[in-house]
């Protein structure tokens, strides 16, 4: 292994310089932290998590509970990647039960990609410095805090599989190739943009160590040759998956549904999505120390790098720079590379081996702050978030079985503050939009926004139903029942507002005990409040009310 410098202080062999860095026991309370915050906290504030959690329940046996069998239906062919906790829900839920396997699945969502970078390191290096320890802090991020479990887990499992693809490079080819085939296959399965970042890695693996193979045709030439080959496994299961069911995300009738980070600012935010989660200056705070440190070890001279992982982790961070924000009605595709660039880049230096006892010691201190202290803080707005969570059941135990709910917030026009931190992430992205899915399996009622995406779900609604469900969905403003410009802005891609009233027997109104920017605390006529618990509100839709008339509350937009 070459390395970029060695101080000159490390050639002398003295024994000072010998100080042992052993980062296992530090991770291992890590995975038992996280394993604990898991354990406590049935619902925590992450975005998707709730909506999953309904889809695996479905998945597990609960499709076969009324009123579903006649809602749902599971239909395979409708997509052959993004599809892994399906599966396991499908095979494995019935066994272990919903609940088991969603926070086991959360808990991996967490621990699998800064535990594969850590593995990677190992693998890289053969030492198990502290700056490994450092690596855990990127457990959190916004893909993690929007609850991209299947994406997060494919991450670990690409970082995983390259440790093993790096172990078979010197041996044979033939044996290296199904290996690649296979891994490609689970990736596939498990997340579209793991494979993507699964090819990044073993093709800076299959680089090299230095830049001196730039220098040379002949070693051009080789290297060609082996991008060739690793990239030829990494296509054929994707291709031939595809041609089996040719299932893709789409925009419905709206093309590619393109949206861009055009801008400076919204780049350098969509860059800082590999450490956001609540506040983002409390992030940035907690990550710096961990940014100085390689920046202090690169001007001691004492920091290696493997140059074929520096080309990947430049690449990402190009794709992160100019990616589109949605496309084919997938949301947050750029958010996707700024963790991706991030693992790989911690994983490619290692900085300050060579360190006294005492100058171990406080980086050990330093990296075990940052990362513990973090995870402390996702702790709090974890605990934060309960209250709002138990708020939601204890509405949805006034809805009846077979009901179809409307899920409704409060949008108020500033948040901030710790009292609320755990209801925005990522600069003022809602942490608790689909929380008012947990109506089907806490309440066997319906909810339009459950994830039904064709190309990324498994799970389709069946008519009447399809008539008043979106494929994805978030909270639209309370405002949108009573401003007529939002309504007829929203209904086009929102059906089930098109005849709200005699569709829905139910609406929840989540974020409930703060005031709607538009509307304030004003609901339409016609409803009964069933349940106030703060945070949700439950009404019932008098299906019997008279037309009301034309009354446009003051703060409604007149366009959007």
């Amino acid at each position: 292994m070459d390395q970029i410098s060695t101080p000159a202080v490390a050639a002398d062999g003295s024994d000072e310089l010998a100080a042992r860095q052993d980062s296992t026991i530090a991770i291992a309370v890590f995975v038992a932290f996280v394993a604990l915050l898991v354990l406590l906290f049935r619902f925590p504030p992450v975005l998707d998590y709730a909506n999953h959690y309904a889809r695996i329940w479905l998945l597990s046996g609960g499709i076969g509970e009324q009123p579903f069998p006649e809602v749902y239906a599971v239909d395979w062919n409708r997509t052959f990647t993004n599809v892994g906790i399906d599966l396991l829900a499908a095979r494995i839920g019935p066994l272990v039960g919903a609940d088991r396997l969603a926070r086991a699945l959360l808990f991996l969502a967490i621990v699998l990609p800064p535990l594969g970078a850590i593995a990677l390191h190992r693998t890289l290096f053969g030492s198990r410095s502290y700056w490994q320890i450092a690596m855990l802090s990127l457990g959190w991020c916004a893909t993690m805090i929007g609850g991209f479990i299947n994406f997060q887990i494919g991450l670990g499992m690409a970082l995983f599989f390259a440790c093993a693809d790096l172990r078979l490079q010197r041996r044979n080819p033939v044996l290296l190739f199904a290996w690649r085939l296979a891994a490609v296959l689970m990736l596939t399965v498990m997340h579209i943009f793991s494979l993507g970042f699964y090819m990044a890695i073993i093709c800076g693996l299959e680089f090299s160590w230095r830049f001196d193979v730039l220098g040379s045709k002949a070693g051009l030439m080789r290297l060609a040759g082996r991008l060739t080959r690793a990239l030829g496994a990494c296509v054929l299961p994707p291709f031939a998956l595809y041609l089996r069911s040719p299932a893709l995300p789409n925009a419905g009738d709206n093309g590619l549904a393109l949206a861009w980070n055009d801008g400076v600012v919204l780049i350098l935010m969509n860059l800082l999505s590999a450490i956001t989660t609540y506040i983002p200056v409390v992030d940035v705070v907690m990550v710096l120390p961990l940014i100085l440190i390689c920046t202090r070890a690169a001007r001691a001279g004492d920091i290696r790098v493997h140059a074929g992982l520096a080309v990947a982790a430049s690449g990402l961070l190009l794709l992160a720079c100019v990616s589109p924000r949605h496309m084919l009605g997938t949301g947050w595709i750029s958010w996707r590379f700024p963790i991706m660039m991030a693992l790989v880049a911690m994983a490619m230096v290692c900085p300050f081996a060579n360190l006294t006892r005492r100058q171990a010691l406080l980086l050990a201190l330093v990296v075990n702050l940052a990362v513990f202290g973090r995870t402390s803080w996702i702790g709090w707005n974890w605990w934060l978030a309960q209250k709002d969570v138990a708020a939601v059941e204890t509405v949805l135990k006034k809805v009846p079985v077979g009901a179809a709910v409307l899920p409704l917030e409060h949008d108020p026009d500033t948040v901030g503050g710790l009292a609320h931190s755990s209801r925005y992430f990522f600069f003022r992205e809602e942490t608790f939009w689909h929380l008012p899915t947990l109506a089907t399996p806490f309440a066997h009622a319906f909810v339009p926004t459950l994830f039904t995406a064709k190309g990324k779900q498994p799970l389709s609604v069946l008519t009447p139903w399809s008539e008043i469900a979106v494929p994805e969905g978030n909270l639209l403003s309370i405002g949108v029942l009573l401003c007529p410009a939002m309504m007829q802005v929203y209904e086009n891609f929102t059906p089930y507002l098109s005849d709200w009233r005699g569709r829905f027997d139910f609406i929840l109104v989540v974020n409930a005990d703060t005031s709607d920017r538009y509307v304030g605390t004003l609901m339409p006529a016609g409803l009964t409040l069933v349940e106030d618990a703060g945070f949700a509100k439950l009404y019932r839709i008098d299906k019997a009310a008279p037309a009301e008339p034309l009354s446009v509350p003051a703060g409604c937009p007149t366009d959007l």
